[in-house]
């Protein structure tokens, strides 16, 4: 957590602010989702509780909290309490191991009679040097929370539902994963800092042991891994249960599916890990295939200090450093909440898919695309990169 009190205080204020902003996005994107499906459907959403229905959500908050406190009869109360508190913590931590902008550098001060510093914060919670591989595993322990839901419900259809769920986030999680690992080949590495960084600059790449600078094209990972990007984005709708991959809740078939028998603050935290989980998958389409926090040649870790020094008129490097930090996650904002209105959108757009079509889709067709996709990039990177006439 830190060297000293004011390095500790910094990164714990940082962890919490990572965590409300996880939960106050949650209901501005319910409000987005209303008013942009009212949009697509030609009708109105919500418009009279305060300025273009803002306030709903403030009644919706509080009718969450003010409801009755419900357990099923024969169900199992520590299982039927604990599925939403699972439900939240794996969004929570993925999201915090996922760096939101460029890190921002404090140079040496006095405070309080002493000197401190110098210090680098990162942008995110916290940083393991490998945080693709924890924010996969932290991620696949979602399927847990509904599992819990819908043996501790004791409830058919939310059994049902809980099964469903589990047997998608498996099919998926093998071609999302692999989708992923030509990303890794390419960059060479498994750091969220590192990729975004490799990004921020022209595209470059090795062509028979030799480099090839192209100057007018970002070195995005879209343009190496078309496949990938696809299989990703495909992947990550079924992997936040979000039509048309919604087979866990079809309430059609199965009322609710996993969270028929939850009410109250407990189907809120359920909603928060599930919009959590959009946040997340919207994050690493940017990090990996769209430049993260940056964008070439204009907005990159060494340019948006000097540009926000300029246009605030600061000139203490702490100062233009923290602000440059702030320029570079308004941008990654933009980008996620771009992929997160496709989420939306695609909702009020697509049909469901039938239960077999699903299966059909991810172990036959993603699968061995993502299986394929790896192979060949691999193969790619080994012809390039060997200095075949040395």
């Amino acid at each position: 957590m830190g060297t000293d009190a004011f390095e500790f205080t910094i990164n714990f204020v940082k962890m919490v602010a990572i965590f409300l902003m996880m939960v106050q996005i949650v209901p501005l994107l319910v409000w987005v989702e209303r008013r942009g499906s009212a949009y697509i459907q030609n009708r109105f959403g919500p418009n009279r509780v305060g300025p273009l229905g803002l306030t709903q959500l403030l009644a919706d908050a509080v009718k969450f909290l003010t409801k009755e406190e419900f357990v099923p009869g024969r169900g199992y109360p520590f299982i039927y309490y604990a599925a939403p508190v699972v439900a939240m913590i794996p969004a929570t931590l993925a999201l915090a191991a996922i760096p939101l902008s460029a890190p921002f550098h404090v140079e040496p001060f006095e405070m309080f009679g002493r000197n401190w510093g110098p210090y680098t914060f990162m942008f995110q919670g916290y940083d393991f040097g490998i945080g693709i591989v924890f924010v996969l595993g932290v991620s696949s322990l979602a399927a847990y929370a509904l599992l819990l839901a819908g043996y501790g419900s004791n409830n058919k259809y939310s059994m049902y539902g809980a099964l469903r769920a589990s047997a998608q986030t498996i099919s998926y999680e093998l071609a999302m994963g692999l989708s992923i690992v030509g990303v890794i080949l390419l960059f060479n590495t498994f750091s969220f800092t590192d990729i975004v960084n490799a990004q921020s600059a022209p595209l470059n790449f090795m062509w028979f042991g030799k480099k090839v600078v192209v100057e007018w094209l970002p070195n995005w990972g879209l343009i190496y891994q078309p496949l990938g990007a696809v299989i990703l984005f495909a992947a990550m709708f079924a992997e936040a249960n979000r039509l048309p991959f919604d087979l866990p809740e079809a309430e059609g078939e199965l009322v609710a599916g996993y969270h028929t028998e939850y009410a109250g603050f407990k189907f809120n935290m359920f909603f928060i890990g599930e919009y959590g989980h959009m946040f997340v998958a919207s994050a690493l389409m940017v990090i990996f295939y769209f430049g993260g926090y940056t964008i070439y040649p204009w907005l990159t870790p060494e340019t948006a200090p000097q540009i926000m020094g300029k246009l605030l008129g600061v000139t203490s490097a702490t100062w233009m450093s923290f602000w440059g930090s702030i320029l570079l996650h308004l941008v990654l904002m933009a980008k996620v909440v771009a992929f997160l209105w496709i989420f939306i959108q695609v909702r009020w757009t697509l049909p469901r898919f039938r239960y077999d079509q699903l299966m059909d889709l991810g172990w036959r067709s993603m699968l061995p695309w993502a299986l394929f996709n790896t192979v060949i990039t691999a193969i790619v990177v080994l012809l390039m990169r060997y200095q075949w006439g040395a």
